[in-house]
């Protein structure tokens, strides 16, 4: 015998109150079954407080990238004139990072590549999170803590900079191929939150004050914005 195919949940919004619904297997009238009534629902609504939980974590996102570039000024600086002197020398950044931080270091390579907000010249950068045979052969035939040293080695010149990205400050192929970087004569501009090995390694680091890892993704998002607005800004000076 046939089973009558159950038809997909639906979610209604009833005058802001979302409630989940069910439809019955095999009926012609559309008969629903209620999964919370609208009482429980507006309860549950007002325990959970949605409105609150945005702006309160609004609030933190500010309050977390002001502390971190207001106590980096500095450091921004010492790694802008850093990049452009590298970068009109003819040396290249290598930017690499897990999860999302290779989101980052692909957004960062990007905007370099191709342009920020001005039209200028390319700016010579790669990220080593790209190249999907190459980090699936390496990481088949040796380790995934392997997929960026091997890269490093291959690519990277005296004078060049990578520019290394954990959250954590502890990522083994991060940590494993910034130790290779900087033996073989790179730069290394570290971004982590406020711990770990990498702020130990690193020539310039960023430590983000915070727990979370989404501030501190936030932060270093930012962090990489200004360092590409100010890099274009003065390669683009006469």
């Amino acid at each position: 015998m046939k089973m009558p195919k159950q038809m997909p949940l639906k979610r209604d919004l009833l005058k802001g109150i979302c409630i989940t619904k069910a439809y019955l297997p095999g009926t012609t009238d559309g008969k629903k079954i209620d999964k919370m009534d609208r009482y429980e629902m507006q309860k549950y609504q007002r325990e959970l407080d949605s409105t609150k939980l945005i702006l309160d974590t609004l609030d933190d996102s500010v309050r977390v990238k002001q502390e971190f570039i207001g106590s980096h000024v500095a450091q921004i600086q010492n790694c802008v004139a850093l990049i452009v002197q590298r970068l009109k020398q003819g040396n290249k950044l290598m930017i690499f990072g897990n999860g999302g931080s290779a989101a980052d270091a692909q957004h960062f390579a990007a905007e370099f590549v191709n342009r920020f907000q001005m039209d200028r010249h390319p700016l010579a950068a790669i990220a080593l999170t790209t190249d999907t045979s190459i980090l699936t052969s390496i990481g088949n035939d040796y380790s995934f803590d392997d997929i960026f040293i091997k890269q490093i080695q291959a690519l990277g010149r005296k004078g060049d900079i990578a520019v290394c990205i954990t959250t954590s400050g502890n990522s083994p192929n991060v940590i494993k191929a910034a130790v290779e970087a900087k033996s073989m004569g790179l730069y290394i501009i570290g971004f982590s939150g406020n711990r770990g090995k990498l702020r130990e390694i690193a020539d310039i680091s960023f430590c983000v004050n915070s727990e979370v890892t989404a501030r501190i993704q936030e932060s270093h998002i930012t962090l990489i914005h200004i360092l590409c607005d100010l890099t274009e800004r003065l390669v683009s000076e006469k």
